[in-house]
């Protein structure tokens, strides 16, 4: 099954899921997106960038994904890929900035984020893959930059609107299942705990 099968395969199950979820009354993605023109440690070689990189989506999606990281000057490419995602190393100096690996619906949703817009303008959902776990300050102030860092573990998110009234879904971090992070702000998305 190539990686675009199941990358559907999988939004789709998700959606499925999040149907089914949304019509029982009883019935997540972290994305704290640090300024990344914090480069990590200039000190630090290539490869150990690109293996960090990779180690935040499935094998089958790091492999072939291009790696990016910044440095005060904008975006060096450190390997060109060809699957439409994006791997970065981000810095484990640096609260809100973990390796992550992201299509490019959720490299949009990241830009405007970044950039305060009014709301994501992403057309289609996107998916971030943070499997080496992350850090971030808050699950529900998406500018939050003074609470203390809350660890997480492995994750990947969905990057679309999702309404925690729609869906059941809790709205706080949970160590497993899934939640709505940042609930009430245009920038809400799915959360899900562990690996795909």
């Amino acid at each position: 099954m190539n990686l675009m099968t199941r990358s559907l395969g999988l939004l789709t199950f998700s959606a499925g899921l999040l149907l089914v979820n949304g019509t029982n009354p009883r019935g997540a993605a972290h994305a704290q997106t640090a300024d990344r023109g914090s480069a990590t440690n200039s000190d630090e070689s290539v490869q150990a960038k690109i293996a960090r990189a990779m180690s935040a989506g499935p094998a089958e999606v790091a492999k072939s994904a291009r790696i990016v990281d910044t440095d005060g000057h904008g975006t060096i490419v450190l390997r060109e890929g060809n699957n439409g995602f994006t791997c970065m190393p981000g810095n484990p100096r640096v609260t809100g900035d973990p390796p992550m690996c992201s299509d490019a619906a959720a490299m949009q949703w990241s830009a405007d984020f970044k950039a305060h817009k009014a709301k994501p303008s992403n057309t289609v959902p996107g998916i971030t893959y943070m499997l080496a776990g992350a850090t971030q300050r808050s699950d529900s102030d998406p500018y939050d930059t003074t609470s203390p860092p809350i660890p997480i573990g492995p994750h990947w998110m969905i990057m679309w609107p999702f309404d925690p009234k729609a869906t059941g879904l809790p709205t706080t971090h949970r160590p497993t299942g899934a939640y709505i992070m940042w609930a009430g702000s245009p920038y809400a998305h799915l959360h899900v705990m562990g690996r795909p």
